[in-house]
């Protein structure tokens, strides 16, 4: 019985130091003091990171793609995910957030309620992110049309559907460091940006361990579609031999040199990166060739 009291206060410090630790950890507002975005910049940002490719009303095409009310929905092992209303509306999306609120949002994955997000939002490339380009993506995105569409809930399930879970979630596998490390050109760190980062190839093309965390030592290497339907392919050395330029082609045009053309999920990140300037492009290419080979 004299063990009963023992074991209480230590279960009441374990409890305290697992809510500690586990509490969203934003960046001070002062990290952002002194940018001034770029709307021309930030729209490149912008499509390079494929916001609306998620973010749009589900079956919008042309200007209305960017319409950031959301409603697409996101089946995943843990639930289905809904994409929320981030266009510029005060009440319904994200126009009367601060820069902090936004980049704390962004790359910690916190909410302006202090609340952690769910990592199917890519903080967990966009931390990487740099802070010009996220003030300038903000710049843009500010100018976009507001729609008052309210978001709908995510649909999770218990235990997933403890956000404060989600903390130890981020301690095990939020990580900000590079895959792809070691001596790279100038145009292949430029790739890794684009890849790591803002393109957030590896969120797709990567498998996930049963917690959800991404397996970096299989970067690229290809994994089952949340969805249930279908594989997500390896696109590492190993498995995918175009060149360079076939590459740089399929990111243009969306044909292969197989004479297929490209389908599904991909078709928009193909009409994002066709987008970006033909130097983007080339360093996505010759980053990818820098990947290990992995099966």
């Amino acid at each position: 019985m004299r063990l009963l009291p023992s074991l209480a206060a230590l279960a009441i410090v374990a409890a305290g130091v697992g809510w500690w630790l586990t509490a969203p950890k934003p960046m001070p507002d002062s990290a952002f003091s002194g940018l001034t975005g770029d709307t021309a910049h930030g729209e490149q940002v912008f499509t390079a990171a494929g916001c609306a490719s998620c973010h749009m009303a589900p079956g919008a095409e042309g200007e209305a793609q960017r319409v950031l009310g959301g409603g697409q929905r996101f089946a995943s092992p843990f639930g289905t995910f809904l994409a929320p209303n981030i266009s510029p509306d005060p009440t319904h999306g994200i126009g009367g957030w601060t820069l902090a609120q936004f980049g704390n949002a962004v790359m910690r994955g916190v909410s302006p309620e202090g609340e952690h997000y769910y990592p199917a939002f890519p903080y967990s490339a966009f931390n990487k992110m740099t802070m010009q380009d996220l003030a300038d993506l903000k710049a843009f995105m500010d100018t976009l049309p507001p729609d008052a569409t309210p978001s709908l809930p995510h649909e999770v399930g218990f235990p997933f559907n403890i956000r404060r879970s989600l903390g130890g979630w981020k301690l095990l596998f939020l990580r900000d460091d590079w895959v792809i490390d070691g001596t790279l050109s100038e145009t292949e760190t430029r790739g890794r940006y684009i890849a790591e980062a803002l393109a957030h190839c590896g969120e797709c093309h990567t498998p996930r361990n049963l917690l959800g965390g991404l397996e970096r030592g299989r970067w690229l290497a290809g994994a089952p579609n949340p969805s249930g339907q279908g594989t997500i392919p390896n696109i590492t050395p190993a498995k995918l031999g175009w060149s360079e330029g076939e590459i740089v082609e399929y990111l243009t045009s969306g044909f292969t040199p197989e004479f297929d053309s490209v389908g599904g999920h991909m078709a928009h990140v193909v009409e994002n990166m066709s987008q970006l300037p033909d130097s983007d492009r080339q360093a996505v290419a010759a980053y990818l060739k820098k990947v290990p080979a992995s099966e």
